[in-house]
Parts: C-alpha cells; sequence; structure tokens
C-alpha cells in the first residue's frame, strides 16, 4: 500500500510501504478515509524529532484518523464491517500499573502513531485495537471524526481545570489546540473565554464563536482584557497553550486568587517559574499530555452540535498532494488551523 512517508529530516514520499502487522481476535481493520495533519507531524517533518523521540527510520506520519471498518477481529462486540469511526491513535499497555489507574495517556509503555519507531496512519489501512475504535454517529462526517483526537486534548484541559459553571477563563495561544480547549471550556460551562494570540487571522476564526473573546497582544496586553472582564480579579482558569516562555512567565498574573493554571503547550527549553508567586495566591497548577478516558464525551459533544468544529477545517487536500499539505503547513502556520488529507476511497 502506498503511504505517506517521513524518510528523514525534511524529505517527505509517497511510496509503496507495508507496515507489518495482522488483524488480531480484538482488532479491527479500517479503511483510512481522512486524516488530519499535526503539529507534530509537521514538527518531525522539519526539525527530525520531539524532544527524545528522534526519526531514525523512514515512519508512516498522521494520527489524527477517521475511516471504516472493513474486517473485524473474532472477539470484537460492537463494531461490524461498514461502521464509520475514528480511531485513539495512543495504545496503552493495558496490564500497565497506569491504565489499571485510569490514567493510560502517561503509561510509559504506549505506542502512539506517529511517534518514533511506531508508524502512522496516512496509509489506505490500518489495524486498530477495537477498544481505541469509535463509533461516529450519522450526524458526524468523516472530517469531523478526524478532529476528534485533537478536541480530546481540549476535553483533556477543560476537565483538569475542574470549570465550574459561569467561570471566566483565558487561554494564551490561538494554535489548533488552543482553539480546542477555547471550545472545550465553553462546553464545560465557562461564561466567556478569552483567547491571545499573535496571529490575527487565527483570532478571526476563533472569535467568531460566541462566548470567545479576543486580544492580540501585539497592540494590547491580555492582562488588562481580563481585568476588564473581571473587574480586576483574574480569570478563575488559565489555559497555556503556545509553550512560549514570556506567556508562561505571565501566566499568574492573568490568575484570580485561588484559581487555576493548565499548561497544554509544550515549551522547547526549560522555563523558570515564579513559586513565590504562586504560593502567595495559592494557584492551582495541572499539567496535560494527551488525554485519556475522552473520546465517547468528544463524540457525543460534536454530534450533538454543541460544538462546531467544521469552521477549524481550513481545506482539504487528497492523497496524492499529501506533501504539498504538508509544505502548505509549514508555510501557512499563521493562516491555516486545520489542513485535512482525503485517501481514496
Amino acid at each position: 500500500m502506498k503511504a505517506l512517508v517521513l524518510e528523514e529530516k525534511g524529505k517527505l514520499s509517497l511510496r509503496e510501504f507495508d507496515i507489518p502487522g495482522t488483524l488480531g481476535p480484538r482488532d479491527v481493520r479500517i479503511a483510512t478515509r481522512t486524516v488530519g495533519i499535526c503539529g507534530s507531524d509537521v514538527h518531525y517533518y522539519t526539525h527530525g524529532r520531539i524532544g527524545h523521540f528522534v526519526v531514525e527510520a523512514p515512519m508512516v506520519l498522521g494520527h489524527e484518523a477517521a475511516g471504516t471498518v472493513i474486517e473485524c477481529g473474532a472477539e470484537v462486540e460492537g463494531l461490524e464491517p461498514g461502521d464509520r469511526v475514528c480511531m485513539e491513535p495512543g495504545i496503552p499497555d493495558p496490564d500497565s500499573r497506569a491504565s489499571k489507574l485510569g490514567l493510560y495517556n502517561v503509561d510509559p509503555a504506549v505506542r502512539f502513531w506517529a511517534t518514533p519507531p511506531v508508524h502512522g496512519c496516512l496509509t489506505p489501512e490500518v489495524i486498530h485495537p477495537a477498544a481505541f475504535t469509535y463509533k461516529l454517529p450519522d450526524s458526524v462526517s468523516f472530517a469531523e471524526g478526524a478532529m476528534v483526537e485533537p478536541f480530546a486534548i481540549g476535553m483533556q484541559a477543560a476537565l483538569r481545570a475542574r470549570i465550574q459553571p459561569g467561570d471566566i477563563a483565558v487561554v494564551t495561544g490561538a494554535g489548533p489546540i488552543g482553539m480546542m480547549v477555547a471550545l472545550a471550556a465553553l462546553a464545560g460551562g465557562c461564561a466567556k473565554v478569552i483567547v491571545a494570540d499573535l496571529a490575527q487571522p487565527k483570532l478571526d476564526i476563533i472569535g467568531a464563536y460566541d462566548g470567545i473573546e479576543t486580544v492580540n497582544i501585539r497592540n494590547a496586553p491580555v492582562a488588562e482584557a481580563v481585568a476588564a472582564a473581571t473587574a480586576g480579579w483574574g480569570a478563575d482558569v488559565v489555559f497555556e497553550c503556545s509553550g512560549a516562555a514570556p506567556a508562561i512567565l505571565g501566566l499568574p498574573a492573568l490568575a484570580r486568587p485561588g484559581g487555576a493554571i493548565v499548561l497544554v503547550g509544550m515549551p522547547v527549553d526549560p522555563v523558570p517559574v515564579d513559586i513565590v508567586g504562586l504560593q502567595a495566591r495559592e494557584l492551582r497548577v495541572e499539567t496535560v499530555f494527551r488525554y485519556a478516558n475522552v473520546y465517547d464525551r468528544a463524540i457525543a459533544l460534536i454530534a450533538s452540535g454543541k460544538v462546531d468544529l467544521k469552521p477549524l477545517i481550513s481545506a482539504t487536500l487528497p492523497f496524492a498532494d499529501a506533501i504539498a499539505g504538508f509544505d502548505r503547513a509549514v508555510e501557512a502556520r499563521d493562516t491555516d488551523v486545520k489542513l485535512q488529507i482525503e485517501m481514496p476511497a
């Protein structure tokens, strides 16, 4: 089968590539239909590594996917050929201590699509555990199904924040994940979410949603908008989604006393933290790494219409143009939100 292969840093190819694997009794074989281009995919393309995950051999990219079940293992229940599905790309060890605690996203043994040395899903077919394959309601398109994965990160962040009805939240960073966090925060009960970034085209996109206020920090400090929205008290929850050191350093000033800071974005280098500043206001700090046990809720919110992710899909390209799609993702990062690849039927 043809696949989109990262041969090495800066070099992609569309070529025949066999991913080893056989259909187990609790697996399903899926014809992939729509695959999103994630920032991590692009980072592997441009840098060849993310932290200690290094591309040392050709690797198939892609982990945000939806498709159709074409074959089921003998012990699979609840899925059958023809079902439209999306797939949770991280496969943990079910017997690990983390999995038994429900924290399978931090299982050291987790195998995550398109994370070296594990191949991704930008190929016509994949084999995947049925336990991490979710049936899509008729009202949810393949394109929306492929958006469940990034939205799940927003769901994880909202749950970690312990949002209360009527909370005021701030999101620093209006990239795809920042937008997903903002929408999840609204769905979780926030009355208003203030989104701050430098890229005005992205702020215009997220600002079109009811309940979202945007701040271009080139023009005004986000602290002024927070003070105006909260009578100087501060935001109940601050989500950091940029990974930028200046944004991280400024988080305590945005939160109210006793509020929460949720770290979603990953900085490239270590960032100093004002521990006393956090202690003096008893700020609660939460961290997010991927997600666990949120896919069902994410799909339900999309199916209900309470969360509309369709405006975040900037373009859909055919599989034959996948390399051009990745080049566009590199060049148009300040304007595009989510690019998707449509696989051959």
